[in-house]
């Protein structure tokens, strides 16, 4: 609509401007002796009209000349940036596509066009591992630090991430250890440092993670129970010969660990094999140790294969310890473990009708080749003979069958 208004407006115009030329007769006498010179002055007022124009473009194309050099460096920059930005693009896409050769390439190319050096190195660094060419990635990560030393989180960060998936675990530390000095206990480096420290068997250190990343709500319950309950095995294994130590350590942990069922089974047998059982000395102090760490555990919460253990804690008030169990009864007595527990307690105290009828109830319950043993040895004692071979029968052939 609009170039049909200045379509009319141009006609219009030279339309009214003609009938005025039409009707005017007046001319212009330029004198400059000896010289005259007589002309119209609609052809005058032409000639003024086409002066102006000329002279108007003739300005512009000089101003546009004197501009030429710059206008073409600043076409060239906004294509260098449209290019690159497109290579940044496609770089990405095919990163995670998985077409790791394209990613790198035009990640390179955005990279030399100058688009967001940090982001393109890193891009071509994380290509260039999956493509398993170690030495172009490290040139790209050495890029990344000279070209964009403000992004050093991302490229650190990116960088161990790589390491780690190397199996470059000292490596990945170390490089954790430079982001620390920029943002101490940075999330996602406690994450990656996690995994770097289990796979080095640094427990400590790996319990230390874990109360940073709980204080920052940064690691899911379960998650955080199932590796901290690890560690503590794990520690507690160093231990094995060291009797005191395994007791210091076990009573510095925080009671939801102490009461864990699996640590306390650990816990316990380690005292229970190395300690009562070796004849050890302090050897009752030890089953003491081991039948506190398994009674606190079973109080919380009931365990059988815990019971289970209760049995073989050599203690030095053993009816105490037959009171306890048989209390215990009242409420499981369905449980094979703790049967046999019982009667083991009973066996070494003398109880032998006693002890024989919990093995007995143990057997009813679920036949498990570790009480016919104990039923084995008991009859042997009293001179069954044949029944503590008919139960060797038994349990030998459980064995065969488990295996």
């Amino acid at each position: 609509m609009r170039w049909l208004f200045w379509t009319l407006l141009i006609l219009t115009s030279a339309i009214g401007v003609s009938l005025l030329a039409s009707y005017n007769d007046g001319y212009v006498l330029i004198v400059r002796a000896p010289y005259r010179l007589e002309i119209s002055l609609n052809f005058l007022l032409i000639l003024i009209v086409l002066a102006f124009v000329l002279l108007h473009l003739g300005l512009r194309l000089m101003h546009y000349t004197k501009r030429l050099p710059a206008s073409v460096r600043e076409y060239k920059e906004q294509q260098r940036i449209k290019n690159g930005h497109a290579a940044l693009v496609e770089a990405l896409h095919a990163l995670v596509e998985g077409r790791y050769l394209v990613a790198e390439k035009t990640a390179s190319k955005a990279l030399e066009l100058g688009e967001d050096a940090g982001l393109s190195a890193l891009i071509a660094a994380r290509a260039s591992h999956k493509l398993k060419h170690r030495s172009k990635r490290d040139y790209y990560f050495a890029e990344a630090e000279r070209l964009a030393p403000d992004a050093a989180i991302a490229r650190l960060l990116s960088q161990a991430e790589l390491q780690l998936d190397d199996r470059q675990y000292d490596d990945a530390i170390n490089t954790l250890n430079k982001l620390y000095k920029i943002e101490a206990h940075h999330v996602p480096a406690l994450r990656l440092e996690l995994k770097a420290q289990i796979h080095l068997n640094s427990w400590e250190q790996v319990l230390a993670i874990l109360l940073q990343l709980e204080k920052r709500d940064a690691i899911e319950s379960w998650h955080l129970k199932e590796i901290r309950q690890q560690a503590h095995q794990q520690i507690i294994k160093r231990y094995t010969d060291d009797l005191p130590a395994l007791n210091a350590y076990w009573k510095k942990l925080p009671d939801d660990d102490r009461l864990n069922s699996r640590l306390a089974y650990s816990t316990a047998e380690i005292f229970i094999r190395n300690g009562t059982a070796s004849h050890v000395a302090g050897g009752e102090q030890f089953g003491n140790i081991a039948a506190e760490i398994i009674e606190m555990s079973l109080t919380k919460k009931w365990d059988n294969k815990l019971a289970g253990l209760l049995g073989d804690c050599v203690t030095s008030n053993p009816q105490k310890q037959l009171q306890q169990a048989e209390y215990w009864l009242l409420s499981h007595e369905g449980d094979a473990n703790l049967l046999l527990s019982l009667g083991n307690m009973c066996v070494r105290q003398g109880l032998w009708g006693k002890a024989q009828s919990y093995l007995e109830a143990s057997i009813s319950v679920e036949d498990m080749p570790a009480t016919h043993i104990a039923l084995a040895k008991l009859l042997e004692s009293l001179d069954d003979i044949e029944g503590a071979n008919q139960h060797y029968r038994i349990s030998s052939k459980l064995f065969t069958e488990a295996a």
